[in-house]
């Protein structure tokens, strides 16, 4: 992959990332704050100097156990060499109340990153040389929801096993559907999943196609 090569706006500057060459033994940072943010700094620690989170709140929405690995991990909250009071205090680098205005570079490589406090407005410079996004997951249902049925999180609900929806006829899987892997890879797997469910519902009434999937699905 090639390294980081647009600085504008944040919004409009995605990041590209080659641990091996760019990053490793470099400072790195994550936005986000749930179970994708902490599992991604987790890991990213491997090849990180340090690893900064930050988190638009003041707390975390990822599980106990994921911000306990995050905030007990010392490449993420790391302690000074400074003993106040004889104990030693935390160089805290979850940002709490922290959002992204800017990713700055030379020309060729990111090395910053503008934030701000969306408390106090105050505006910072964090010195980087990766930048993540782990900001969650909007399934592009809007264009049928109020149609199919979609669950809390907006993916479509299909019958267990199968593709079938509660439209006769419509079928969904992929990214709409599937929102524990959400990989590319599993995504374009999942995509030939529609098809021997649409050649049995074309070949057969809709009541013995429900039938046939139900008990393929027991079988």
């Amino acid at each position: 992959m090639a390294p980081y090569r647009s600085f504008g706006k944040f919004a409009s500057s995605p990041f590209i990332w080659t641990p091996d060459t760019v990053c490793r033994n470099k400072p790195l940072a994550v936005i986000g704050g749930g179970d994708s943010a902490a599992e991604e700094a987790t890991y990213l620690t491997k090849y990180a100097s340090h690893v900064y989170v930050l988190v638009r709140r003041n707390e975390l929405r990822a599980s106990k156990i994921m911000a306990k690995r995050l905030t007990s991990h010392p490449k993420i909250v790391r302690p000074r060499a400074v003993l106040i009071f004889d104990a030693y205090t935390l160089s805290q680098t979850i940002l709490w109340n922290t959002i992204p205005i800017e990713a700055t570079g030379d020309g060729d490589l990111l090395n910053g990153l503008r934030t701000k406090n969306n408390k106090t407005g105050e505006i910072s410079n964090l010195a980087i040389n990766g930048l993540f996004y782990a900001i969650g997951h909007e399934p592009a249902t809007s264009l049928i929801r109020g149609q199919v049925d979609t669950d809390s999180d907006g993916y479509i609900t299909t019958v267990p096993g199968t593709t079938l929806t509660n439209i006769k006829g419509v079928f969904a899987a992929g990214d709409v559907q599937d929102k524990r892997y959400r990989q590319a890879i599993t995504s374009a797997g999942s995509g030939t999943l529609p098809l021997p469910d649409f050649i049995l519902y074309w070949d057969v009434d809709f009541d013995s196609y429900v039938s046939r999937l139900h008990g393929r699905v027991g079988g």
